[in-house]
């Protein structure tokens, strides 16, 4: 009986962890989003000629370094969509703690198929 309470307990905490990495990453990719708008007010300008947007990770890191607005505003966005795909990720643990291998085996595929997704997307397959 004790091992099912345990086991009820960590599925709570795994439960609470989620909904924190779901909270966490709206948050900090809202932020990021209203921290590119307020460096496109100041500058007046998104930071790149008319029509040019970084769409790679390394022109998107450049240019936050460089605090060109529109790629803040892209990190953002990047990190918005990074946050239902972690959430997943953490799904699989979360049933793996219940045992419960059909679901780990189909949020995996699930995994498998947003990456797969997010890679054909980035090369625009």
């Amino acid at each position: 009986m004790s091992e099912k309470k345990s086991k009820a307990a960590e599925m709570h905490q795994v439960e609470l962890m989620i909904g924190q990495i779901l909270r966490i990453g709206v948050i900090v990719s809202a932020t990021v989003i209203v921290l590119g708008i307020i460096l496109m007010l100041i500058q007046g300008n998104g930071g790149y000629p008319n029509g040019i947007q970084p769409t790679g990770f390394k022109e998107i890191l450049t240019g936050v370094l460089a605090l060109r607005p529109f790629a803040v505003i892209m990190l953002g966005l990047f990190l918005l969509i990074l946050t239902p795909t972690l959430r997943v990720a953490v799904s699989i643990y979360a049933f793996a703690v219940e045992n419960d291998h059909l679901y780990v085996w189909i949020t995996t595929a699930v995994l498998i198929i947003l990456v797969i997704a997010s890679v054909i997307g980035y090369f625009g397959g």
